[in-house]
């Protein structure tokens, strides 16, 4: 047989196998959205865009960035020591 022959019949083949082991395996989501990705994350209130949704003022103190203080439109203040990770009203 020539080589040409070989060539001939042995693509098709090693074609078709390799399409066969490809349709079943899982394809696996390495997307950065895959929901394995969010698994351990829930829902928890953070303060005051659960109030109004509108804020009013925001003042941060002059020497420690992680202090702010805001004014929502209802007219509660919150408290946050951590920028912006925690808040605690001051009041409602």
């Amino acid at each position: 047989m020539s080589r040409s022959v070989v060539y001939l019949i042995a693509i098709p083949i090693l074609v078709g196998a390799s399409c066969t082991l490809s349709w079943g395996a899982e394809a696996k989501d390495d997307s950065p959205w895959s929901a394995e990705h969010f698994a351990g994350l829930e829902l928890r209130g953070i303060g005051p865009a659960f109030m109004s949704g509108r804020i009013a003022d925001v003042a941060i103190h002059p020497e420690d960035d992680n202090l702010w203080y805001v004014a929502v439109g209802s007219g509660g203040v919150w408290k946050t020591r951590n920028a912006g990770v925690t808040w605690t009203p001051i009041f409602d």
